[in-house]
């Protein structure tokens, strides 16, 4: 069994676990370490890392959830939905060798699989984009913010630029159109 095979079972055997731990209140990490899982979800080293970094940053994991999902409390969506947006979060923000793209496809096939309503993968699919299009946004403000040792020695940042809103954008000092007329 290849590897992606291999990850692809993990992921289903984890958002198995999760859902079981919200409906039995049991925490997941109890469920997989105690063997409380159905068989078809045994977990393989894998979903078990995935299973117990969801545990790990829940808290964190459902308020980056809440804060992408327009009018929708995270304890108001349906828990299959929940558990998959879990998972997939996690994998978006900390396991290094999933790409965002392939931890957001694999939460719709999930939530295709699972999802108990009929838009569960549209939902799904629509709060993790969100999610994706803010942390690449957040990346590019991080690479684009100087670092300390650039800024060091520096007394005094540039003064920012003031926004015009149209009003000069055909304004030329009398240089520019001096300058142009020469050429």
């Amino acid at each position: 069994m290849s590897n992606v095979s291999k990850r692809i079972l993990a992921r289903r055997a984890a958002v198995q676990i999760l859902y079981q731990s919200e409906i039995t209140g049991v925490p997941a990490d109890k469920l997989v370490d105690e063997g409380l899982v159905p068989e078809e979800a045994k977990a393989n080293e894998y979903a078990r890392e995935l299973v117990c970094g969801v545990s790990a940053h829940r808290a964190e994991l459902d308020r980056a959830i809440g804060e992408s999902s327009q009018n929708w409390a995270i304890d108001r969506m349906p828990v299959v939905d929940r558990s998959v947006l879990r998972l997939a979060v996690y994998e978006m923000r900390y396991v290094d060798d999933v790409p965002q793209s392939v931890a957001i496809n694999e939460a719709v096939e999930l939530a295709k699989a699972f999802g108990g309503e009929d838009d569960s993968h549209r939902f799904v699919n629509g709060i993790l984009g969100r999610l994706a299009r803010l942390s690449e946004s957040e990346q590019d403000v991080a690479a684009e913010a100087p670092t300390e040792e650039a800024s060091e020695g520096v007394a005094e940042a540039a003064p920012a630029e003031i926004p015009t809103m149209g009003i000069l954008s055909d304004f030329k000092p009398a240089e520019a159109d001096s300058a142009e007329n020469v050429e």
